[in-house]
């Protein structure tokens, strides 16, 4: 999944907050004027909050989701939340007292009792909600709500609070996710008494709401992304960009974190030596496709780790170009450290971490020069500004600055703006790697990684592969 935007502010104040009259005017403005429907918006809420709790919380480890649903709109968003958190890999259940017997929130029933979803009575909950979940979704009751919860909702939002008041000798307790205010909040005053929902992470929608001020805790996010230009002008919202394809983005800066307990408990297939290809490459082939085919950015970076003659190593992330049963293809300067240290040591290694899939692969070998034929047809089947960069970047070498380097590539832009050849530098060059040894890792739980080598070996005067299983952890990038 991909990683979440930071929205640092030094000031908070220069962030927007809506109290609620705003809050209600964004929305009259959103349904009347802007043309969605509630449907809709309700969509591209719940949306936000799955895709939120997805970026700090994984299944592997937070899987078990209890979503109580109010009455209204935001018990809307938490069943819509709810549905795409399946679809994650979660296993949602939902607490839904009091039914709208409107249509939409019948159908959003039906969607879920269709995958399925258990329901569950408020008499069904266990006393204790940390035995049986790993995430609360409080979307109980949103800005627009006035007073004194009435039952059962008085009930479930003072299990809620109580949960962090509670025996803190306890290993696990429940985090706590709310969808825009936290039940029984003052949606401009935040927890009046003291005694409220003290929530793990808050996901504001559309813009936070004058209570966030008063968040403490670690995960506030922001989701909602359907704001026209138009409504920011009009309330000068001052709201942070979400990156490339996101839903949601942080605001303000991450928790500290102590780095020795951070661990993944994977959860994945097993790697097995029977199910595994013979050749190597067709293993490699194999699990590529996969991360292509799961939407993996950039599934073919890799790291290639080389050393010079004394042995001293360096590693730097590059793309892969070409694989074939001959090995693997880059393309890079011939003048670069890189390059130099592979004239004094023609050996180096290759990894390729696949996140989204628990896996990884290294590779490692004897390099060589490709043929000038073959760098010449990839050169000129790259995008002209790419040509054009290959050419200004005299890489590993010290330049004046950021601007000469724009400069220069300016000038060749304007150059060969008539579309006329541009011509590859005598220096700009690619390797291949003929691999002599594989490892393929697959992540698995309670560090019982999957670790399948593969190294050549002599069958009948041809060479094959051997392949054997070794022992999981002790040389993995991720451990646990």
């Amino acid at each position: 999944m991909a990683d979440i935007a930071v929205f640092s502010i030094q000031n908070p104040d220069s962030i927007s907050y809506f109290n609620q009259r705003e809050a209600a005017e964004i929305d009259e403005i959103l349904m009347g004027p802007v043309g969605f429907s509630i449907d809709q918006l309700m969509e591209l809420a719940g949306l936000s909050v799955a895709t939120s709790i997805a970026e700090v919380y994984k299944p592997g480890e937070y899987g078990r989701v209890l979503a109580i649903c109010g009455p209204g709109n935001n018990g809307g968003d938490g069943l819509v939340a709810a549905r795409h958190l399946y679809h994650f890999g979660y296993k949602p259940s939902i607490c839904y007292p009091k039914r709208s017997d409107k249509p939409l929130y019948t159908g959003l029933v039906r969607q879920l009792e269709s995958l399925p979803v258990p329901f569950l009575s408020v008499e069904d909950l266990p006393s204790d909600l940390s035995k049986d979940f790993d995430i609360l979704v409080d979307a109980i009751f949103g800005f627009s709500f006035h007073g004194s919860p009435r039952p059962p909702f008085d009930d479930l939002v003072q299990k809620l609070a109580c949960l962090h008041r509670s025996d803190q000798t306890r290993q696990k307790v429940p985090v706590i996710v709310y969808v825009d205010i936290p039940s029984g909040w003052h949606v401009e005053e935040g927890d009046v008494g003291g005694e409220g929902i003290k929530p793990d992470m808050l996901v504001s929608l559309t813009a936070p709401k004058l209570c966030a001020k008063r968040f403490s805790g670690p995960h506030h996010l922001l989701g909602g992304r359907f704001v026209p230009p138009s409504i920011a002008d009009k309330y000068k919202l001052c709201l942070p960009p979400y990156p490339g394809t996101a839903m949601c983005v942080r605001i303000g800066k991450p928790p500290q974190v102590d780095i020795s307990a951070l661990r993944e408990n994977y959860v994945s297939p097993a790697l097995l030596e029977e199910q595994v290809e013979a050749d190597p490459i067709d293993q490699f082939r194999k699990w590529f496709d996969d991360a292509v085919a799961a939407g993996l950015r950039e599934p073919n970076a890799m790291a290639l780790s080389t050393a010079r003659k004394d042995a001293k190593p360096s590693s730097r992330m590059v793309l892969l170009k070409g694989v074939d049963k001959d090995g693997f293809v880059w393309y890079t300067n011939y003048e670069s450290r890189k390059a130099h240290e592979l004239t004094e040591n023609p050996r180096a290694s290759l990894l390729f971490y696949w996140d989204g899939l628990n896996r990884q692969v290294r590779v490692e070998g004897f390099v060589q020069k490709v043929s000038d034929k073959e760098s010449d047809q990839y050169f000129h089947s790259r995008p002209p500004g790419s040509q054009i960069g290959a050419i200004v970047s005299k890489q590993s070498a010290v330049v004046p600055g950021r601007d000469f380097l724009y400069q220069q590539h300016k000038e060749l832009v304007e150059k060969y703006s008539d579309g006329s050849l541009i011509p590859k530098p005598k220096c700009w060059e690619g390797y291949r790697l003929k691999p002599e040894y594989f490892e393929f890792w697959q992540g698995q739980q309670s560090r019982l990684h999957d670790r399948l080598r593969y190294f050549p070996q002599d069958v009948d005067g041809k060479q094959g592969w051997r392949i054997e299983r070794l022992g999981f952890g002790t040389q993995t990038y991720k451990e646990a």
